[in-house]
């Protein structure tokens, strides 16, 4: 069962997805939202172009857990993308995962137009490897969505 992972954006959104066995997440894309208005159209060829079961959409919260403007405009986009799909959508806490890509190319000496280009996607692959990880560690996954 393959899954979609998504960090979303303000001006971007990095997608991640699954190993068919769901063990490994693979950054495959960034979706350019200025260029791309109806991006959860381009998330739909992705889906099927994966056979996607289910999508995963990275929460960004606040440190003390709460849920800001961007967490609100993820949460609705998780919805819009139920909607849409008919398919399972998690949300997923992703606290620090983009401060944790962004010290990790930084460490690799990738330079700053680079980490520019492959970050959100990174972040997606973050996002998706975390949930992945949650999924193997509780075999009944009661847990896996934070919705």
């Amino acid at each position: 069962m393959r899954i979609l992972g998504l960090d979303v954006g303000e001006r971007r959104v990095g997608v991640a997805v699954s190993d068919p066995m769901g063990w490994t997440a693979q950054g495959i894309e960034v979706i350019d939202r200025a260029r791309t208005p109806d991006w959860m159209a381009r998330v739909g060829e992705l889906v099927r172009q994966y056979e996607a079961e289910a999508i995963v959409v990275g929460l960004p919260r606040n440190m003390n857990g709460s849920i800001g403007p961007r967490g609100e405009a993820c949460q609705a986009a998780a919805e819009e993308l139920q909607r849409r799909f008919s398919l399972p959508v998690h949300l997923w806490d992703e606290r620090l995962s983009t401060t944790a890509v962004e010290r990790t190319l930084i460490s690799g000496d990738v330079s700053r137009k680079k980490r520019k280009r492959v970050i959100d996607q990174m972040a997606a692959s973050w996002i998706l490897q975390g949930y992945l990880d949650a999924q193997r560690r509780t075999p009944d996954h009661e847990h896996s969505s934070n919705k």
